[in-house]
């Protein structure tokens, strides 16, 4: 039996995982849930899956989850705040860790997973872009298993050799998939005026509105493309993109040899969370089987660079180093933001994080509080070019 700390619990990648474990109870229990601040939602889900703790990042809300959580008649214990969250995820309440937490608010949590020796199922693509050499060092002085849940990081998992690894005389690239968001094919003067709304309609995937928005902007690929990096000791020239439209072909390897292995399945992301669960086993996802005639012809493009500057600003900062990809991040969360709270139009996204990298805002430092430091400055500086480019002024194209 696993003991599983899901961090959060409420978003896409934690309905997923609950349901694996309601369809796994003798393999599987839900120990410990943690969310942001959707007290309702949590304790709902308390209600049904009945863990040990129940987290809340917002500690404002501490009060109203521990009197919920007692009106509901729960004997789960209530927490508030990232350091409860982080002792809970170090301790024995839990042996395996899913890191959904969306952003950098789940770097200090993944960092305990990992330090603490857990397997951490890892979904926070951002924790590895500011940190990737900070957790390296964590799982390998404390023997975790890392096993990452993104899909096109669990497809390269699946084919590459294992332990997971990309050994310089075997491998020639490792390409990532990109489904091209909402607005593939569209030119660069027609994304101007975008909505929000229109950004969250990803064509395939489920998804909260910030990786949702991360896929429009195809920044999400960008962070992917520096997380398998780190994930797999590959230097970012050996990483590829392709678009491909029908998200079924979620990554593949080249190797040497001329072979090229891919892994392909429908998209839903409890083929890739079930994998890091039960590996190095396979359980039943309760995901349909692949049909390949249904699926018929799958296509494969390039992406445009011109319409989506994001991507190669990534490419660029893997290019630099930790500190780089550290200020990207920060940048594009806080751009993020702004964009779906109508501060700025989807265009200005690209051009408050090239703004903010073209600026000195210091090295990464070689621990979590410089990082953390670093982290900060860049997201000060980045709000200030959002407070020069209003939405009113999106109009005009570069």
């Amino acid at each position: 039996m696993r003991h599983i700390a899901l961090l959060g619990a409420t978003g896409s990648i934690g309905r997923s995982t609950l349901d694996l474990i309601s369809r796994h109870p003798d393999r599987y229990r839900a120990s410990i849930l943690a969310s942001g601040s959707r007290v309702d939602a949590l304790v709902a889900l308390c209600v049904t899956h009945r863990p040990d703790h129940a987290v809340i990042a917002d500690e404002a809300a501490f009060g109203a989850l521990k009197a919920a959580l007692a009106s509901a008649g729960l004997p789960t214990r209530a927490h508030a705040g990232d350091d409860a969250l982080c002792g809970l995820v170090a301790g024995d309440g839990c042996d395996t860790v899913v890191g959904a937490i969306v952003g950098a608010a789940g770097l200090r949590s993944t960092l305990a997973a990992a330090g603490a020796g857990k397997r951490l199922l890892l979904a926070n693509k951002e924790s590895v872009v500011m940190a990737g050499d900070l957790l390296r060092q964590a799982v390998q002085a404390s023997g975790s298993e890392l096993l990452p849940v993104d899909s096109e990081h669990n497809a390269l998992f699946q084919c590459l050799p294992h332990p997971a690894a990309a050994p310089a005389s075997s491998v020639r690239r490792l390409i990532l998939t990109a489904s091209g968001g909402p607005f593939r094919g569209r030119p660069r003067e027609a994304l101007a005026r975008v909505t929000p709304a229109e950004a969250c309609q990803h064509p395939n995937w489920s998804m909260g509105r910030k990786i949702s928005v991360d896929s429009a902007t195809l920044m999400n690929k960008g962070l992917e493309v520096i997380e398998a990096g780190w994930l797999f000791d590959v230097e970012v020239d050996r990483i590829e993109v392709v678009v491909h439209p029908q998200s079924i072909v979620h990554s593949l390897v080249d190797y040497v040899d001329g072979s090229m292995l891919a892994q392909l399945g429908n998209p839903d992301m409890r083929t890739a969370i079930a994998y890091g669960l039960a590996w190095p086993d396979r359980i039943d996802a309760g995901v349909a089987a692949l049909d390949l005639v249904a699926a018929s012809s799958l296509q494969f493009e390039a992406p445009d660079n011109e319409a989506f500057p994001a991507l190669g600003l990534a490419f660029d900062a893997a290019r630099q180093g930790v500190a780089a990809t550290t200020v990207l991040n920060a940048a594009n969360e806080v751009a993020v933001s702004a964009f779906l709270q109508g501060q700025i139009g989807f265009l200005r996204i690209a051009d408050v994080i090239e703004g903010t990298l073209q600026h000195d805002v210091g090295a990464a430092g070689g621990d979590l509080a410089e990082r953390l430091e670093l982290d900060a400055r860049a997201r000060r500086m980045a709000a200030d070019l959002v407070r020069k480019w209003p939405t009113e002024r999106e109009g005009a194209v570069r």
